[in-house]
């Protein structure tokens, strides 16, 4: 007896079924357009706090995804629902350069030659502290090593050094390195196994 209330419960969908379609629709779009509005450095999550938002920011839409639907089947139409309006933009986005510039941006030009632009780190409100740790990662002392840094519209950084990094180096270091050992591999297996 107790078995057919259980299922009752945990697949009943209290609300409509456009609504529980409609709902995360619209979410997502609205996520899509503030993010897009309120910058790329929320997509970068350079410091703690932003961060903190990004997380919090799923619990705050959570309600307005599901509604009063605890049920399984309300989430799994709600994350259905979410899955397909992003490959649905996706695929939209891959075919119209346009549209994907106006959702996404530009990239920006954070470094250009050395001297950090000051408009467009206050624009992006990005600290010199905070541009610097990126820079560090990267394996750069300094913003004076920089030919050119851009924060692409995905929250990612680029960067383009005057001479190579020191990882770079150290990379292209160890695959001459490879290179040799591989001929050396090479002459010895061509060598007569009789020497």
């Amino acid at each position: 007896m107790m078995l057919p209330t259980i299922f009752h419960d945990m697949f009943q969908l209290p609300l409509p079924l456009a609504e529980k379609i409609l709902r995360p629709v619209l979410v997502y779009c609205a996520l899509v357009v503030l993010l897009r509005i309120f910058g790329k450095r929320e997509l970068a999550q350079l410091n703690p706090f932003d961060l903190v938002v990004l997380l919090s920011l799923s619990n705050t839409v959570q309600n307005a995804i599901i509604g009063d639907d605890n049920s399984v089947s309300g989430g799994v139409i709600g994350a259905v629902s979410l899955l397909a309006i992003n490959w649905l933009l996706v695929r939209v986005l891959y075919r119209s350069r346009r549209l994907t510039r106006v959702l996404e941006g530009r990239s920006t030009i954070l470094i250009h030659n050395g001297q950090v632009e000051r408009r467009t780190m206050e624009r992006e409100m990005l600290t010199r502290e905070e541009l610097l740790a990126v820079v560090h990662r990267q394996g750069f002392e300094g913003f004076h090593q920089v030919r050119r840094c851009e924060l692409e519209p995905n929250g990612t950084f680029f960067i383009e050094g005057f001479e190579p990094s020191a990882a770079d180096l150290k990379h292209s270091e160890l695959l001459t390195r490879l290179e040799s050992l591989s001929r050396e591999v090479q002459s010895l297996r061509a060598q007569p196994s009789g020497q």
